[in-house]
């Protein structure tokens, strides 16, 4: 499995943003995907959002509910997380990874549910 996180930049504070992560490999299809974020000087990677195999079901982060939207149009589509109304404290490696493959529609929020990680993208909001 493969996994590419892209669409990270230099933003203003209330600035949007959308990145698109682009999974290849077996049982990608079947597989719900979510988005993590390592902040500069954290040594863990916090949970964002989920979203399952078919794209109908979601969850979301506390800290980012209302603010950030994951998307996926079908099972192969690349996944979106859209990001609006950013400040300095979005400021991270964002990275987006694979969970196991299930029969359930599920969109898991516990990471030790993911099995594959990809390269992340770095987001910087400025002030």
């Amino acid at each position: 499995v493969q996994l590419q996180a892209s669409g990270g930049g230099l933003v203003q504070a209330g600035s949007s943003l959308r990145l698109a992560c682009t999974a290849s490999g077996p049982t990608v299809d079947s597989s719900p995907i979510g988005w993590f974020r390592q902040a500069p000087g954290k040594g863990r990677r916090d949970f964002l959002a989920a979203v399952s195999r078919s794209g109908r079901n979601t969850n979301y982060a506390d800290s980012v509910k209302g603010r950030f939207t994951i998307s996926r149009d079908s099972s192969a589509a690349p996944v979106y997380l859209h990001m609006n109304s950013l400040t300095t404290e979005d400021t991270a490696v964002y990275s987006c990874a694979v969970a196991r493959s299930s029969e359930s529609d599920y969109a898991p929020i516990n990471p030790n549910y993911f099995s594959y990680w990809g390269q992340g993208t770095q987001v910087t909001v400025s002030s």
